[in-house]
């Protein structure tokens, strides 16, 4: 049987570690990702034949992540893009990647990534895994992530950025990749974000 005084040291302990766990939960930072400043960018490469390469960007995108430095696997990623925004500097290429050839834009023309998971590597470094939904799959994927740096700007907020780093496997998603040779089966993947402390 407990006696009052021990009971009054595991009530008080539980108390406190209750009022603790908010604090803790609260303290990862919510962040908007910066596109207005041109601060942030999804940029990819595809082989071209086997020759050369195909470089373009995303131009339209948004989302927020929450970071906590003292506790990185809390962190978590959200992003809407919009798909039809893509842009290789070349109309024609643009217009076919766009079409149901490949991305089919017009049906599906938006893609999303929601995380659900972050492992920690190494200071700075971890694997951000989630969700990728495009052209109408939803697939798990991992994102390598550098912390590149945080602090004050000279407008009054507090910034961090991350960069990362993913390959995508086409045929994945349902894209058909055969008009474009065997060695255009995968993607590679670049993102840079900066985010805004809400």
């Amino acid at each position: 049987m407990f006696s009052k005084s021990l009971f009054k040291t595991v009530t008080g302990a539980a108390l406190g570690a209750a009022a603790l766990l908010p604090m803790t939960q609260a303290s990862a930072a919510e962040y908007q990702i910066d596109t207005e400043g041109q601060h942030a960018f999804i940029q990819f490469k595809i082989s071209h034949l086997g020759y050369s390469y195909v470089l373009g960007t995303f131009d339209e995108f948004s989302g927020s992540f929450s970071y906590d430095p003292d506790a990185p696997e809390a962190s978590s990623a959200n992003v809407e893009i919009d798909v039809t925004s893509l842009d290789s500097n070349h109309a024609e290429r643009d217009k076919h990647i766009l079409s149901d050839d490949f991305l089919n834009a017009s049906e599906y023309p938006t893609a999303t990534f929601e995380s659900t998971g972050f492992e920690s590597t190494g200071e700075g470094e971890g694997k951000l895994s989630g969700d990728l939904t495009l052209h109408g799959e939803t697939q798990p994927i991992t994102i390598d992530v550098d912390h590149i740096g945080g602090g004050d700007d000279p407008w009054g907020e507090y910034r961090n950025g991350f960069e990362g780093e993913t390959t995508l496997t086409l045929s994945d998603f349902g894209i058909d990749t055969s008009k474009l040779g065997p060695t255009a089966s995968t993607v590679d993947m670049y993102l840079v974000v900066e985010g805004i402390r809400q």
